[in-house]
């Protein structure tokens, strides 16, 4: 590292294109793979996503959902079982071409067919259900013609969960608590407000009855979905033939859901919070919470600060993930430099005089204030610290997304405040040649329509409608 420019040449304000893979790249989280259209996930970029890993595992395990781990590789026959499904996706599937009279094998872009085939087998009895479970894998999706990196590569990591009920009730209900789950870890754990809701008919997924999203907006005036839950009722229990006996001792076919995010998640945190100087982190996914730098210009000085940055970091390693940057082949001012690529949320710099005063100085990320704290009360003042660290991050980024909501009355103001990169909320009938048209005039696509939405006119047609959400997206 020795030499190399830190510091980010493009500004997120007047180059958001440039600014965004820069960022990536020398906060280290990511790097460019020689297969196409696929990357390479560094050390700090697989230790966030680690990070979510971790909190959403807990939820599943509250809510009763295991793990488990299918096959990347999927007989060509289970596509054909599910007709709107074998048919969203074609175009995205990458095959493995077979030899003469052996099945051709798609390599996974979801799991719905692979997973389905088991749980025919698998379940026989009303004793069955409900079935859930969830796995953390990777996917590849033939579709990429310029590789954004975390946001768009043909394989990336995901979690997709895939549940079997009883009942359509409880099915459709559980479609809306994976949701809630999603919304809840966007603001929890990222710091990212967003707008749950359903996709309209044109944008749901392959198969399913209806799919339901939480959409963000980033600072570049794109939408992006976080997450999705599908309740895909009885579509693929007919087609892989999913029955239990139930109590009433008759046949039924089952009810089914799933649902998933992938590492797109990391490249929203980098462009909600990151600025100029590179990543700002939320503490709950940052690698590294607080970073102890010493501050010293004599040898003679190194012994005792080095000492206290010591005490400090095995007083605080047991509740926070610390770390002290010793290296002494660099400057504070480099080292100050390269935490704040990296978004550490906290630095913690000490000094002789901080020795001598039985103190630290603790410098927050995304404000860059400056507080002077004693020895005895760092843990609980870096508590508290990084709690409004999360905080302040989350009401800034709520804001931004109230900002850039307009309301349009009809067509020609959308048009107007389409070329402006805004979240649009209008009336909106569903159907597809409305939607279309939208498209092809404006490049804007429907992101969702709100939970609760109000009934309003279509701008396109004038029939009755919902309040539906448009803008460009990833």
């Amino acid at each position: 590292m020795a030499g190399e420019d830190l510091g980010l040449k493009a500004k997120k304000s007047e180059n958001f294109a440039e600014w965004y893979p820069e960022v990536v790249l020398k906060a280290g989280l990511a790097d460019y793979s020689p297969v196409k259209g696929c990357m390479i996930i560094k050390p700090h970029g697989y230790a966030i996503w680690e990070l979510i890993q971790q909190y959403f595992n807990k939820r599943l395990k509250e809510l009763g959902v295991k793990n488990a781990y299918f096959p990347l590789f999927i007989p060509e026959r289970f596509f054909k079982k599910e007709a709107e499904h074998a048919a969203g996706f074609k175009p995205e599937v990458a095959w493995i071409e077979a030899e003469k009279g052996e099945e051709r094998l798609a390599v996974r872009p979801t799991s719905e067919t692979i997973m389905y085939d088991a749980y025919a087998r698998w379940i026989r009895s009303w004793r069955d259900l409900p079935l859930k479970i969830n796995q953390w894998c990777n996917v590849v999706r033939w579709e990429t013609k310029a590789t954004k990196l975390f946001l768009r590569t043909r394989e990336f990591l995901w979690q997709e969960g895939h549940c079997v009920y009883a009942t359509k009730e409880e099915c459709e209900k559980e479609t809306y608590l994976y949701l809630k789950e999603y919304e809840r870890l966007c603001k929890e754990l990222l710091a990212i407000p967003v707008i749950p809701g359903k996709k309209t008919e044109q944008e749901k997924f392959a198969g399913a009855d209806f799919t339901l999203t939480v959409e963000a907006f980033m600072p570049d005036g794109r939408a992006l979905q976080m997450g999705t839950s599908h309740s895909l009722g009885q579509n693929f229990a007919k087609a892989f033939g999913i029955k239990y006996m139930g109590k009433d001792e008759k046949e039924h076919y089952a009810w089914q859901n799933s649902w998933g995010f992938s590492t797109r998640l990391i490249g929203a945190v980098i462009m909600m919070h990151g600025d100029d100087k590179g990543l700002i982190l939320p503490p709950g996914i940052a690698p590294v919470q607080a970073v102890i730098v010493p501050i010293y210009f004599k040898d003679a000085e190194k012994k005792k600060v080095f000492e206290v940055c010591e005490k400090v970091k095995k007083e605080l390693e047991n509740s926070f993930r610390v770390e002290f940057d010793s290296r002494e082949e660099y400057t504070p001012g480099f080292k100050f430099n390269d935490w704040e690529l990296k978004g550490v949320p906290i630095r913690i710099e000490i000094g002789p005089k901080d020795v001598a005063k039985k103190q630290v100085v603790i410098v927050r990320r995304d404000t860059g204030a400056k507080v002077e704290v004693k020895l005895k009360d760092v843990a609980n003042y870096l508590s508290d610290a990084l709690e409004k660290v999360h905080k302040n991050l989350y009401e800034r980024t709520l804001k931004h997304l109230k900002k850039s909501i307009v309301e349009v009355k009809d067509y020609e103001q959308f048009k107007e405040f389409a070329e402006k990169r805004m979240l649009l909320k209008c009336g909106f009938c569903g159907k597809k040649e409305c939607e279309e048209r939208i498209k092809e005039e404006t490049g804007l696509t429907s992101r969702c329509i709100p939970i609760n939405a109000k009934e309003k006119k279509c701008i396109i047609c004038g029939k009755k409608g919902e309040e539906t959400y448009f803008s460009k997206g990833y």
